[in-house]
């Protein structure tokens, strides 16, 4: 039976060494969120973040702009938090109301005040293999949860479903950076079981249940991203956990795999934009 890689006692570890290094600023960082409109999930993930950061001893605070907020308001108000000298971290919560453009948003987030990892200058810095500001926060809640269990990605092939700019192609190139062979595959992959039965690692960020045990290679690791509520309302992932657990290595749960290492990124994110701005 597969060892399970716990994103909450990871989380609980490493967010008590960062309050024990955050008590010991005189002065905190600051760690502002955007938030427009009323879609009910982002509340909830952006109240979560606020309730994290506070724990810790960050400065949190949450803009909130309706639904039919103007783009020109939106970005001046990117604008004045960049000159802000006591803004450390500025996050744009997505997704955003059609009339506004994410890429203009992203485009006028500071880079070094974006937390995400979002903005073009970040992530064109890790796509050409220099080190960003910061990286993004799931890849990264990935990645430490691989490094506490000792799974090393070296000559492994990694495969990965999904290529969304927020997990799957940016988890590529951090991946790649640890010499790793990686597949990225998508909705168009053909042959879908076929190359996940070759794989060492398979992270799956889909948001469908569509991985089960027959498809896995024996001692694989599984590294499940993918979240959604199934037609009984349970909390599921993109990996048949039942089916999978048998076959795998190390797998991670959902709930309480990848989830808690995501906010967990975005606190040591802020922390080290702090650290660089001093």
């Amino acid at each position: 039976m597969a060892t399970i890689l716990d994103g909450k006692k990871l989380r609980d570890k490493i967010l008590a060494e960062l309050k024990l290094k955050i008590d010991k600023f005189s002065t905190k960082p600051e760690l502002v969120v955007i938030l427009v409109g009323e879609n009910p999930a982002s509340k909830i993930y952006v109240n979560n973040k606020k309730k994290t950061a506070e724990k810790l001893g960050i400065i949190s605070k949450i803009i909130e702009y309706p639904e039919n907020v103007t783009e020109k308001e939106l970005l001046e108000k990117i604008e004045e938090l960049n000159n802000d000298k006591n803004v450390t971290a500025i996050l744009v919560q997505l997704p955003l109301p059609e009339h506004i453009s994410k890429e203009n948003v992203m485009n006028t987030i500071a880079p070094s005040k974006d937390v995400d990892g979002f903005t073009p200058y970040n992530f064109g810095k890790l796509f050409s293999g220099e080190i960003p500001t910061v990286y993004p926060c799931t890849p990264k809640g990935i990645l430490l949860l691989l490094n506490e269990y000792n799974i090393q990605l070296e000559g492994k092939h990694v495969v990965i479903v999904g290529r969304s700019n927020i997990v799957g192609r940016p988890l590529s190139q951090m991946i790649l950076n640890e010499n790793a062979t990686v597949t990225v595959c998508h909705s168009h992959t053909k042959n879908l079981a076929d190359i996940i039965k070759t794989a060492d690692v398979v992270i799956s960020a889909v948001g469908k249940n569509i991985i089960k045990g027959e498809m896995l290679k024996n001692d694989c690791v599984i590294v499940d991203v993918g979240i959604f509520k199934d037609e009984n309302g349970k909390t599921r992932g993109d990996v048949d956990f039942e089916s999978a657990a048998p076959i795998a290595s190390y797998i991670s749960p959902v709930p309480g795999g990848v989830g808690p290492m995501t906010i967990t990124s975005l606190m040591l994110n802020t922390v080290e934009l702090f650290e660089k701005s001093l």
